[in-house]
C-alpha cells in the first residue's frame, strides 16, 4: 500500500513509515457488504483504517432498534477512540459495502519512549486532526436531530447537504432506512413527510438524489 494515499499517514516519509511498521502491528482484511467489523462491547486495541468502500457506525438498543450514527468513507477511521482508551466499545461498526480494511495497533501512540521520533508526533498530530473531524461529524447529526418536527430535521440535513456539495443537486450516502435511522425517524413518517415537501415544490427525489427547491420563486413562474 502506498502509504500517503491515507490522511492517517500525512506527512510520513518512506523511511519514517518503515519505522512505524516496525514498531507496531499492521495487517489489511476485506469484508462484504453487511459484515459486522467490530462489536458493541468489543475491547479493541486496533483503528481501522478505510481504504476502499465505508462502514455504518450504528448503535442498539436494548429492546433492538439500530440508529445509524455516522457512514465513514474511504480515507476515514474508525474505533480510534476505543483502541486508545481501552473502553469497550459502545457502538458496532458494520461494513456498509463490500470494503478494504487496514487495521493498526494504536497502543504505540501512548509509549512516551517513542515521542522522540518525527513519525510517533506526525502520528499523533494526524490522529488528532481526524479526531477533531469525526467530532465535527457527531456534532452535525446532534445537530440535525434536535428539531422536533420531521420537516425541520429534514431541512436541517438536506440543507447542510447541499452547503457541504455547494450545489443543490447531490446525493445522499444512505438509503431511506438509513436516513431514518440517522434522523432518528420512523421510515415511513419520514417517506410520507418526503412526499408532501415534494408536492409543495420544496424538493425533487430519486432514490438518494435530491434537488433542493424554492417554493415561492416556482410559484411565481
Amino acid at each position: 500500500m502506498n502509504h500517503n494515499l491515507h490522511p492517517i499517514f500525512r506527512g510520513l516519509t518512506t523511511g519514517e513509515y518503515q519505522e512505524l511498521t516496525n514498531h507496531t502491528r499492521i495487517h489489511e482484511k476485506e469484508f462484504t457488504k453487511g459484515a459486522l467489523i467490530f462489536q458493541n462491547a468489543d475491547l479493541v486495541t486496533e483503528t481501522g483504517i478505510i481504504l476502499t468502500g465505508s462502514v455504518h457506525i450504528e448503535n442498539t438498543d436494548f429492546w433492538g432498534s439500530t440508529s445509524l450514527l455516522s457512514e465513514v468513507g474511504a480515507g476515514g477511521v474508525f474505533a480510534e477512540t476505543y483502541s486508545l482508551s481501552h473502553e469497550p466499545m459502545m457502538v458496532d461498526v458494520v461494513a456498509a459495502s463490500d470494503c478494504r480494511i487496514l487495521f493498526m495497533d494504536v497502543t504505540f501512540l501512548r509509549d512516551n519512549s517513542l515521542s522522540g521520533y518525527s513519525w510517533h508526533q506526525k502520528m499523533l498530530s494526524n490522529m488528532l486532526s481526524i479526531s477533531v473531524q469525526k467530532n465535527l461529524t457527531l456534532s452535525h447529526r446532534i445537530f440535525c436531530t434536535s428539531p422536533k418536527t420531521i420537516r425541520e430535521r429534514l431541512l436541517t440535513y438536506l440543507s447542510s447537504q447541499s452547503q457541504k456539495y455547494g450545489s443543490e443537486s447531490f446525493e445522499i450516502p444512505f438509503n431511506r432506512q438509513q436516513m431514518a435511522d440517522f434522523l432518528n425517524l420512523d421510515r415511513s413518517a419520514l417517506s410520507k413527510e418526503l412526499g408532501k415537501m415534494r408536492n409543495e415544490g420544496f424538493l425533487t427525489f430519486h432514490k438518494n438524489s435530491f434537488t433542493l427547491l424554492h417554493p415561492a420563486l416556482n410559484e411565481s413562474h
